[in-house]
């Protein structure tokens, strides 16, 4: 009828007697829900004759319909990174409880300017950037500004979400160091990427503090590079006794190539990763690491940006050691 008020979500939540979220789930099929609260809403549904439109919606309210996930990285194949897809997922969850779908895409390292492209396509209702670098976030039109975050470093323009690696590496090297390891070798990150930066910073700090020599080896966040690294680690430094990789994955490759060279792990050379991934405890030695709120740090960018509160510049979350028998 005209001048009859379309029904809403929030309409429907209120009807049902449950929260939005969970009447979001009823309605898109995309979560848990208990049998009484699917009853409840599909009751609310049909006597609100609800529709969800959610393109019709956004369109009167110019807030989009669609969060997209931009990932930079050398090649597409970044997209098939475990990480990546944890990003995703926990994104994905956020925007179905707003109505908003999201879509992945790849940011070639090499072609920064493609980032904005991306972020004035249409019916977009949000930007999150994973492995952002200064010269793709600097080319975000001003006129988004509260509608892109990074995960990762960020400008003073776009709010960034990430894992505070220095106080991890922090307490991962001070843990090698107490329990008797004084020739450390640290595996980087890709160096394109900024946050890889303040974890080579934390480890340096400390060996200079104790009067140890650094060992720097250069890492990609791939199991395959930690085992070359193992490999050029032992042949530059063969009096090495303790390795930190700056990801499980890596660390993981270390103790294979560790174990190819007939090292043994932790009694000749400590091993300890970052991130703890669910694979870090099953390794034989179990593997020593600090932990990478990955979900959380993923729901926090994605409801900054859906529901416009990045106001925060940076936002650190902590890493935790767990220590096992690798180190």
């Amino acid at each position: 009828m005209r001048g009859q008020r379309i029904a809403t979500l929030d309409d429907v939540a209120r009807t049902a007697g449950v929260s939005r979220a969970t009447a979001s789930r009823v309605i898109t099929g995309q979560g848990p829900a208990s049998a009484r609260a699917r009853d409840r809403v599909t009751a609310a549904v049909t006597k609100l004759g609800y529709v969800p439109d959610a393109a019709a919606r956004a369109l009167a309210s110019r807030s989009g319909t669609r969060l997209a996930i931009a990932v930079i990285g050398h090649t597409a194949a970044i997209l098939d990174d475990p990480y990546v897809g944890r990003v995703l997922t926990t994104a994905a969850h956020i925007a179905a409880e707003r109505e908003v779908g999201v879509s992945l895409h790849w940011v070639p390292l090499s072609a920064p300017a493609a980032l904005a492209g991306l972020a004035g396509s249409r019916g977009l209702s949000g930007l999150v950037v994973v492995n952002p670098t200064q010269p793709a976030l600097e080319t975000v039109p001003r006129s988004l500004r509260g509608r892109v975050v990074a995960i990762g470093v960020g400008t003073s323009g776009v709010p960034s979400f990430d894992v505070d690696n220095r106080s991890g590496t922090d307490g991962v090297v001070r843990h090698l160091v107490t329990t008797g390891r004084r020739r450390i070798a640290m595996v980087t990150g890709p160096a394109w990427l900024p946050c890889v930066d303040r974890a080579r910073d934390a480890y340096q700090q400390i060996m200079n503090e104790t009067g140890c020599e650094t060992r720097v080896v250069r890492g990609d966040f791939t199991a395959a590079r930690g085992a070359a690294a193992a490999a050029e680690i032992m042949t530059r430094w063969p009096d090495t006794d303790a390795v930190f990789a700056l990801s499980d994955l890596t660390a993981l490759g270390v103790l294979d190539g560790l174990h190819a060279r007939g090292v043994r792990v932790p009694a000749d050379v400590a091993v300890a990763g970052f991130d703890d991934i669910a694979f870090a405890c099953l390794s034989r030695p179990a593997l020593t690491t600090s932990t990478h709120p990955v979900e959380e740090i993923a729901a926090a960018a994605a409801k900054a940006v859906l529901d416009r509160t990045g106001d925060t510049p940076a936002t650190f979350f902590p890493s935790t050691l767990v220590v096992r028998e690798s180190a």
